[in-house]
């Protein structure tokens, strides 16, 4: 099994992610918990929030390995994580 390297490890990456939040979590402020919790970058890309359930389109940029907890962190709150699938048509 090959090594990783200290500098692909803090390499900054982004990721696009859609998270789905159930009702019991809808009114925690997720996002920016996230951002004081970890070493990464948020962009709220779209979202769209009703009473029963929020999505939203999160964009993280950070290391690898920060984003890996952020994701395994929003998970344990009950939030589905689903990475946003870029379909491009070529001409």
């Amino acid at each position: 099994m090959a090594r990783t390297t200290r500098a692909a490890k803090t390499a900054k990456e982004t990721k696009r992610l859609w998270l789905t939040y159930p009702k019991k979590v809808i009114q925690q402020p997720a996002i920016y918990e996230l951002g004081h919790r970890f070493k990464v970058v948020t962009n709220i890309r779209q979202a769209s929030v009703t009473e029963e359930v929020g999505i939203v389109s999160l964009e993280l940029l950070g290391a690898r390995d920060e984003i890996k907890k952020a994701i395994k962190w929003l998970e344990g709150l009950g939030i589905k994580v689903e990475p946003v699938e870029i379909n491009v048509i070529e001409g």
